[in-house]
């Protein structure tokens, strides 16, 4: 919350980053063009009479490629979005006309880290597995805290380890990818958040060699509910230090009518 955050600043904060680097190769959904990066003008192409020179880059990519945070025009179910938006009619034209990312505004929120290898007694959530409402109660009562409406629940399954094993292994096609099934993003939407988010390549349970052929938990938090799914986060420091309550900052970039942004989450807490 607001208040949290300004309360900690009379004071030394710690502030962590949960996004991962952007680079050539990294870890992302194939259903999502590639990160890439190539520098179109190099020092000493053009030098000035000073003897200055500049250089800049070219920078394509999906909007749902790292961190990033889904818009709810992403995702739609009988053809239509949340609050029974006709997709069709609302992507005429090659961008969004309602719901895209430019409708989400900055996030300045208490979050809560939902750790469920640690509820459970794992180090981390195996291949493929389906993170339940019971799972949920118990990483809940790891906080000792109680959700309130607006606040940013970030469930760890631990598979962020698995990010530097390479993207067929992170991607996880052939293994499958822990996280929460329907019943589990009923659970989550019950707790009414502004935003969820998981450090999995969707958020998600896919089951082994199935890919992304069924996202029920997208269609629950983001096409009943309008809640906002953030993917890709890396909650690894947050957890070794047992950090479960925290002011999440979160602003998307204002893309017009895309579906989604990356995005750059820091969790400050204090440091006293």
């Amino acid at each position: 919350m607001a208040d949290a955050l300004l309360a900690a600043i009379g004071g030394p904060l710690k502030v962590y980053d949960l996004a991962r680097s952007y680079e050539p190769g990294m870890p992302q959904s194939p259903n999502h063009p590639a990160y890439t990066h190539a520098l179109q003008r190099r020092h000493g192409d053009s030098v000035r009479d000073d003897g200055g020179s500049a250089a800049n880059d070219v920078i394509t990519m999906g909007t749902h490629v790292g961190t990033h945070i889904d818009a709810l025009a992403h995702v739609s179910h009988d053809g239509r979005l949340h609050g029974g938006i006709s997709a069709a009619e609302a992507q005429t034209g090659g961008r969004f006309r309602t719901l895209g990312a430019e409708t989400i505004e900055p996030i300045l929120s208490r979050g809560i880290l939902l750790d469920v290898p640690a509820a459970i007694g794992l180090g981390a959530c195996d291949a493929g597995y389906e993170v339940t409402p019971d799972d949920l109660d118990a990483a809940l009562e790891l906080t000792g805290v109680a959700p309130a409406p607006g606040d940013v629940l970030l469930v760890r399954t631990g598979w962020a380890q698995r990010w530097h094993e390479g993207a067929a292994v992170y991607v996880g096609h052939e293994s499958g990818v822990p996280g929460p099934g329907e019943a589990g993003a009923r659970w989550l939407a019950a707790q009414r958040p502004r935003a969820v988010g998981a450090d999995s390549i969707a958020f998600e349970r896919l089951a082994p060699g199935a890919g992304h052929a069924l996202l029920p938990a997208h269609r629950v938090l983001l096409v009943e509910h309008g809640i906002y799914i953030i993917e890709t986060l890396d909650l690894e420091q947050l957890a070794a230090d047992e950090v479960r309550e925290f002011t999440l900052v979160l602003a998307p970039l204002r893309f017009v009518g895309a579906t989604g942004s990356p995005v750059r989450p820091l969790a400050i807490v204090s440091a006293e």
